[in-house]
């Protein structure tokens, strides 16, 4: 039997022989539909395999970005993942007035949505400890050797670009941010110390690093970061979710002809320290002014900004009023008050003839002490005896003339002015000595209610000291309060009451006041605030190359279906083929068996062989 060479249709090294007595048994009346159920099967299953993988990508993309958020105050005590490419780091130097400190921020890749800010923590070493290093004294000291300060925070920048992956360097912005301690140097000094900084700091190190990214910021700058930061940590410049959260109508700054629209309510923060008092807290509603005056100061004392990656965009324009003052932090108060007592007391003194506090056994009775206590105050080299009579209410209506009020409405210490609070719908964080006040010793920190406040302090200063000296001794106390704390907590007790409702105006009724050291366990620095409001444009960055991707992700998808359809096509037109070519032989290969038996039969009728091909 003869064979069929097969060359057809298929590439010369594709060429080969079959024999017809091997033809598979696949040849029969059932082929084609054989071929056309493989050949949807095979389509049906590349298209399927196109939508999953599609699918997948898309969809896992979604659920990223609504469960980020979430995902990200899970892990923020985690340690960084300094591997992953798609982490952003940030630096800020917080030059104080005792000592300067490094802070390490980062970031995960922004989620595309133009609305939400950067979600920024900070930076969290392999022990999960935060990454902050702190040198002293305050850059201040430098003021008649600028050229040192280089040398000086250079501790300060190694250890931030240890922490920093290397490849992350020239893209890591730096931030030195001066405050308290280079306010009050000459302009010129403030000047000779930001140049060296800017001329050296970049020839030792490769952080993204220009000339705004060094200054000495205002005191009302450094409210307004603290006050950014802590409202960043309560989640509060987020979208509404829930129907139960606190909301506040607000008229965006610079149009007031617009609608109001509403969105989550902030906090405003109250910091009391030894020095200097901060209040600080968003101002929804447009404000009117008493007088021109009034107005002018008022601008000094509102911050308006935009802390969207959008300049035309209004769902993260805030203003804020941020007001410092000066000598009435607890500390500052009494030195404040004990200058006034000895310089009354020795005026008294001299137009009267008493020896009233010259001698320990005619001390002036100072209300604002615990009983008994005996202190001293020394002044120009006299020294005033005091022994405490632990009066709470004598020693608040003692203390109300330091409050420095004035009878112009809407003002507050020293008569500055002071916007309305809606106390109805408004929430408050105390720190510093707001806490320690009321946690220390009084053993109430958190909800402040100024009812039991008042019972707590009364019964405090009304006891014995040597009873309370009993307690210190027992630990009875907060472990980190000391003596100092002990003396001066009727006194400092007194003081925040009055700067809080006389002060600041705030009813004995309020309830919405938290006094805390952390928000969430953790200790929130200005520096946050700081680096969350210089970056806000880095989203801008972050979403066009997102957008980018996107396009050439959605081509690529695009391009994937394309090509699987394409290559399904190519599949088909193979098939196709082989199927013509299959029948092709079918039909040679029952010609081939017609004509075998044909000759058969002419050879049982006696015909010659060799006249086969002639018949046919």
């Amino acid at each position: 039997m003869g064979r069929i060479s097969v060359s057809c249709l298929f590439p010369a090294s594709w060429h080969f022989s079959i024999s017809p007595v091997g033809c598979p048994r696949i040849l029969n009346t059932n082929l084609r539909q054989i071929v056309v159920v493989g050949i949807l099967a095979a389509a049906v299953s590349l298209l399927y395999f196109s939508v999953i993988i599609i699918r997948h990508k898309y969809g896992r993309l979604s659920r990223d970005k609504k469960f980020h958020r979430y995902l990200a105050r899970v892990t923020d005590i985690e340690a960084t993942d300094t591997n992953n490419p798609h982490i952003n780091y940030g630096i800020v130097v917080d030059c104080g007035s005792s000592g300067s400190r490094a802070f390490v921020y980062c970031w995960p890749r922004h989620n595309g949505n133009p609305h939400d800010l950067l979600d920024i923590r900070q930076m969290r070493d392999k022990a999960r400890k935060p990454v902050v290093m702190k040198i002293k004294p305050g850059i201040s000291e430098f003021a008649t050797s600028p050229e040192k300060v280089s040398d000086y925070i250079s501790p300060l920048l190694s250890f931030a670009a240890e922490h920093v992956p290397r490849a992350k360097h020239k893209e890591t912005p730096l931030y030195i941010l001066c405050t308290a301690g280079m306010r009050i140097l000459p302009e010129s000094q403030q000047k000779a110390i930001l140049e060296d900084l800017l001329t050296d700091v970049p020839a030792h190190f490769d952080f993204l690093f220009s000339d705004s990214h060094a200054e000495v910021i205002s005191g009302k700058q450094e409210g307004v970061y603290a006050w950014i930061g802590i409202n960043f940590v309560l989640g509060r410049f987020e979208h509404i979710e829930d129907d139960d959260e606190a909301v506040v109508e607000v008229n965006v700054p610079g149009g007031e002809s617009q609608a109001a629209f509403v969105r989550k309510r902030t906090a405003g923060i109250l910091d009391m320290g030894g020095v200097s008092t901060q209040i600080a807290y968003e101002v929804p509603k447009s404000v009117s002014f008493a007088s021109s005056q009034q107005e002018e100061v008022a601008k000094n004392l509102l911050a308006e900004f935009n802390l969207g990656c959008d300049v035309h965009g209004t769902e993260h324009v805030y203003r804020v009023y941020v007001a410092t003052f000066l000598g009435f932090g607890g500390n500052a108060a009494r030195q404040r008050y004990e200058d006034s007592l000895f310089a009354n007391t020795m005026l008294k003194n001299r137009l009267l003839n008493k020896q009233t506090g010259l001698t320990s056994d005619t001390p002036y009775l100072d209300p604002c002490l615990p009983l008994d206590i005996r202190d001293e105050i020394q002044q120009n080299g006299q020294t005033m005896y005091l022994r405490g009579t632990g009066d709470f209410t004598l020693c608040r209506k003692t203390l109300q003339p330091f409050m420095n009020k004035t009878n112009e409405t809407q003002t507050s210490l020293n008569g500055v002015y002071q916007p309305p609070v809606h106390f109805e719908n408004s929430e408050f964080y105390g720190f510093s000595e707001f806490y320690y006040c009321t946690e220390d010793v009084l053993r109430m920190g958190g909800d402040y209610n100024a009812v039991k406040f008042i019972k707590a302090a009364k019964d405090y200063c009304a006891t014995k000291w040597s009873i309370l000296r009993e307690r210190f001794d027992q630990g009875l106390y907060a472990s980190h309060a000391d003596l100092h704390r002990l003396k001066y907590q009727c006194f400092k007790s007194a003081w925040l009451y009055e700067v809080f409702h006389r002060g600041f105006s705030f009813p004995v009724n309020y309830s919405n006041l938290k006094t805390a050291l952390q928000v969430y366990d953790k200790e929130v620095q200005w520096t946050l605030g700081a680096i969350l409001y210089r970056t806000r444009f880095l989203p801008l960055r972050d979403i066009q190359q997102e957008n980018f991707r996107a396009s050439h992700a959605h081509w690529r998808g695009f391009s994937f279906v394309y090509n699987h359809y394409l290559f399904s096509a190519c599949f088909l037109v193979v098939l196709l083929a082989i199927l013509l070519y299959l029948l092709r032989l079918r039909r040679i290969h029952r010609r081939t068996l017609w004509s075998s038996s044909a000759a058969s039969l002419w050879m049982e009728e006696g015909l010659p062989p060799q006249k086969l091909a002639g018949a046919l």
